[in-house]
């Protein structure tokens, strides 16, 4: 019962405390100071998972190779770009440090280069792939089979013609549209979207800190 109450109760205040700090204190008060310390805190738990994170990686990886499980190939191509960019980049924090001068020169061509030369035109290939994923959906979403569809279209089309110079040069007014398009409607959808889900954490978050919601747990609700 304790290995239940116990993280549930830590949650509790770990999560008032910054509430309270915020809401009901002035700098310089003890609450504060906690709150300041508790943050450092999470900066060094979030460093012992990302550790663990790396870990599970290695772990989940390695199982799939030894298998020979669908993807392995893929699994070691993950796992030794993993370990050259962790070296490279160790081996620049390091080079930072007194006495450690021989690891390497900070800003280390190495890390540079492979994420200049490697990891960015993979970027670029998967973001271009996905350009024309979203061409395929908008094409199928802007169908105007009802009226909603079409009030889509029809918006979706005077914002692209509004940004094209060509046709503004022929339709003039068109960039107005554009932008009253962009900051009236478009904008006040944003914001309803941004308000809704900004109420739903909230309510998850008290959900976790009245000890509601345990998932993160790995026990269910009522448990």
């Amino acid at each position: 019962m304790l290995k239940k109450k116990i993280p549930v109760l830590l949650c509790f205040l770990a999560g008032l405390l910054p509430i309270i700090s915020f809401f009901f204190t002035s700098p310089g008060d003890g609450l504060r100071e906690a709150n300041d310390t508790l943050e450092q805190w999470l900066v060094v738990v979030s460093g012992f998972a990302l550790l663990l994170g790396v870990i599970s990686v290695f772990q989940v990886n390695l199982r799939k190779i030894s298998n020979r499980s669908k993807g392995w190939v893929n699994a070691i191509y993950l796992l030794a770009s993993l370990v050259i960019m962790g070296a490279f980049g160790l081996m620049d924090a390091f080079s930072e440090m007194p006495g450690w001068g021989w690891v390497g020169t900070s800003g280390n061509t190495g890390f540079n280069w492979i994420f200049d030369a490697i990891f960015q035109p993979l970027q670029s290939t998967m973001f271009s792939l996905l350009a024309f994923y979203v061409a395929s959906a908008a094409f199928r979403a802007f169908r105007a089979r009802n009226l909603e569809a079409g009030l889509l279209l029809a918006a979706a089309m005077v914002v692209m013609l509004g940004i094209n110079p060509y046709v503004v040069k022929v339709l003039p007014f068109l960039p107005e549209w554009t932008r009253w398009i962009m900051n009236g409607p478009n904008a006040a959808a944003q914001r309803g979207i941004i308000i809704g889900a900004a109420l739903g954490a909230a309510s998850m978050t008290l959900r976790i800190l009245l000890g509601i919601e345990r998932s993160w747990l790995g026990l269910q609700e009522g448990e």
